[in-house]
């Protein structure tokens, strides 16, 4: 029997010694308990836990009569069919690093800062978030740095801070789940099995109305706000900063316009990454003066201001909250989320390769009888996931591989699946207290979780969208 046939279906032997549901069930409870325990209460590595949960999965499939050799084939044939988007994933880690040393992203927070006005902080925390989250690829940065001087400036206007620090954290994760800088975005295509701008473009079917239900919410918020104030101290050290670190120019644009023109010409992800990275390093050699060694180093390990060719004074008296937010990017960087892509992965091929996979999809798929039920269990079971663990990595990549044969079966195209879990997983995950995200957005923003979470309208209104779609039939995508 061939390796394709065995990706596709379990052989008969498999089948006929497929494991009851309760035995199933064992491994995919002990992951729940050990990622509810180690990590969420004694914050251990979820790596290690991962493959833990993998260990009993794989004495669950030997009990079954599964091989250590078909095991560990389950496991190659998943990563050979991921390597090609891992290695996209890579590459996002140079592009950033190349951006941030060429000026690029830089210099387009800088511009973007320049355009805020008093009037509707709300509504302007929220669009200035989400530019410099989409912008950046990183929702932490985002709320970490103009997400701290939106709140200075709402504090100055006597604003409504909870309803500030939600439109922060919702702009911020507007562009976590768009930006094809952010790790999720590229993460969620990997799981569901689809490509990246596949997957992009898809995602507007939900989050362009959740976007405009935000909006129009925090526009109500601003038209009974009262304006006033001055301009803040905060977002003038930004732009100061930035300023005196940087060397402007239009030609900087073009590293973006790149990525944007083999969007929308479909061109493949890899080579036009790696093409704007190779542009961007050039670009930073003119505009900025650095050296090749630099250049190269930020690829690698990101992007660091001491790169640059400013004074040791000036290095000195930088903004620590720019410092964080212009010192990013490299392969380095993407390590965590492509070790845990991989601890998950052999978790979910030892579980499919013995049937207990299949097993739990089957009776799960017996209360499943229209697309909207399917769309609704793996919004659940993203929430569930991201309610347990507080992270975003395994509420995508977990769910993803549960349902991705469930849809492929009713004939639904995978980025149906890979915009459920960015709907439901990604930008649930803030809106937990006791997740990272939870923790650090209170910390930076000085709002409790608590408080500002009704007001991260964006963060649940999306799958609220996806589950009515899915009833509807709108936007919902066959297979070709």
């Amino acid at each position: 029997m061939s390796h394709e046939h065995d990706t596709t279906t379990l052989t008969d032997d498999v089948k006929d010694k497929r494991p009851p549901l309760g035995w199933s069930l064992v491994p995919l409870a002990a992951m729940l308990v050990l990622l509810a325990v180690g990590y969420g209460v004694l914050g251990l590595a979820p790596e290690p836990l991962l493959i833990l949960s993998a260990i009993i999965a794989g004495l669950v499939a030997l009990r079954m009569g599964l091989t250590w050799e078909e095991m560990l084939l389950g496991i190659r044939e998943k990563l050979d069919t991921a390597m090609p988007a891992l290695l996209v994933l890579i590459s996002i880690g140079i592009l950033i690093g190349t951006w941030m040393i060429a000026g690029t992203i830089p210099m387009m927070i800088y511009y973007g800062l320049g355009l805020i006005s008093a009037q509707f902080i709300v509504l302007i925390a929220f669009v200035i978030s989400a530019i410099v989250s989409v912008i950046t690829g990183t929702s932490w940065g985002s709320a970490g740095t103009v997400g701290v001087a939106l709140m200075g400036i709402a504090a100055g206007l006597d604003a409504p801070l909870a309803a500030t620090a939600g439109a922060i954290v919702a702009g911020a994760y507007f562009g976590d789940k768009l930006s094809p800088l952010s790790d999720t975005t590229n993460l969620a295509p990997i799981a569901a099995g689809t490509t990246l701008w596949e997957h992009i473009r898809h995602m507007f079917y939900t989050t362009i109305p959740a976007t405009v239900v935000a909006l129009a919410i925090y526009l109500f918020v601003g038209i009974n706000q009262q304006s006033g104030g001055t301009e803040s101290d905060q977002i003038t050290a930004v732009t100061g900063t930035l300023d005196s670190l940087f060397s402007f120019n239009v030609l900087l644009l073009l590293p973006m316009l790149i990525v944007l023109g083999g969007a929308v010409l479909k061109l493949p992800t890899l080579p036009t990454v790696i093409g704007s990275s190779l542009v961007a390093g050039i670009l930073a050699a003119i505009f900025q003066k650095v050296s090749l060694e630099s250049i190269f180093a930020s690829t690698v390990d990101g992007f660091t201001p001491d790169m640059l060719e400013v004074g040791s004074s000036t290095l000195e008296s930088l903004d620590p909250d720019v410092v964080e937010l212009v010192s990013q990017g490299g392969m380095a960087s993407m390590t965590g989320v492509i070790l845990i892509a991989f601890s998950a992965f052999a978790f979910a091929c030892i579980m499919s390769k013995s049937g207990a996979l299949e097993t739990i999809i089957r009776s799960l798929l017996k209360f499943v009888k229209r697309t909207g039920d399917l769309v609704l269990s793996t919004v659940l079971s993203c929430i569930t996931m991201a309610v347990v663990t507080g992270n975003s990595y395994l509420s995508i990549i977990v769910p993803g591989e549960l349902f991705k044969q469930a849809y492929a079966d009713r004939g639904l195209d995978a980025k149906n699946l890979s915009r459920t879990l960015e709907d439901s997983g990604t930008v649930v995950v803030p809106l937990v207290p006791w997740s990272s995200a939870g923790v650090y957005m209170a910390g930076v923003l000085g709002v409790s979780v608590l408080d500002y979470a009704p007001w991260a309208v964006f963060c649940y209104v999306g799958f609220a969208f996806a589950i009515i779609l899915g009833y509807t039939g709108i936007g919902i995508a066959k297979r070709r």
